[in-house]
């Protein structure tokens, strides 16, 4: 039982590794997953992430609500917001994340895929919100970002009925990219990571943090914001490098500088 994280060529590959619960997540799953994700956040080398679970059953079953029972936190911790931070709850890591969704994708999982930015999954997939089918409701960002992701009447219908849709309806209402049969899941999000981590970094960094910073910020600022954004990168080696390998018909080497 762990959460994996390996690392090549720029792409980090983080792992929920708890088969035997459909990677459900209790505290120490989600304490290290928040580990994982703070060092996406923080190492330069780091381009892109890659999130999947282990086996071929569950991405992630959400939190596992039996470690959960019995053990309310004390309201002293609603003021602790910032510990155990992680990406679909208050952390901003502007490094482009994949998802690889190699089966149930339910509650926390769910909204962990919606704090994603490319996702891929497996023909067998599920999606779902089933909180309130527990007395509860999705928090971590699910039922803000699913209304933002998808039409108002199927997020309504994922919310408030909490039944689960399957890979090929979740690819018509744009909620993934791709569906792949399962043995081509990896390769697929890899493909996407490799993509990625091919780009100048600045800009691809730049990009994300400018799109989600819009759903706050009315136009003028974001158009602003733009401005001050590009004006900065015109200074970077980035900028350089990619002027002079378009000049010479040759791929770009960016640094992150």
């Amino acid at each position: 039982m762990s959460i994996d994280f390996d690392f090549a060529e720029g792409v980090a590959t983080i792992r929920i590794n708890r088969p035997e619960r459909r990677n459900a997540l209790d505290a120490e799953h989600y304490a290290w997953l928040s580990e994982a994700w703070c060092r996406v956040r923080d190492d330069p080398k780091i381009r892109v992430a890659v999130i999947t679970g282990a086996g071929d059953k569950s991405f992630c079953a959400g939190a596992d609500l039996k470690s959960f029972v019995n053990a309310r936190p004390s309201l002293a911790e609603l003021a602790l917001t910032q510990a155990n931070p992680l990406l679909n709850r208050g952390l901003e890591v502007w490094k482009p994340v994949v998802a690889a969704v190699n089966g149930f994708c339910l509650g926390g999982g769910m909204t962990l895929l919606l704090a994603t930015d490319l996702r891929v999954c497996s023909e067998h997939a599920s999606f779902g919100l089933t909180e309130v089918k527990r007395g509860v409701f999705p928090a971590n960002g699910g039922t803000q970002r699913v209304a933002q992701q998808l039409p108002h009447a199927i997020a309504m219908e994922m919310l408030l009925i909490g039944d689960a849709m399957d890979a090929a309806r979740a690819e018509r209402w744009g909620l993934v990219n791709r569906v792949v049969p399962h043995a081509q899941l990896l390769d697929a999000a890899m493909d996407y990571a490799s993509r990625l981590a091919a780009n100048a970094p600045l800009a691809v960094q730049a990009a994300k943090e400018l799109a989600a910073r819009s759903r706050d910020a009315d136009l003028a600022t974001g158009l602003r914001m733009e401005q001050l954004f590009l004006r900065i990168l015109q200074e970077s080696e980035d900028v350089v490098e990619g002027t002079q390998a378009f000049a010479e018909k040759r791929t770009p080497s960016f640094q992150g500088r």
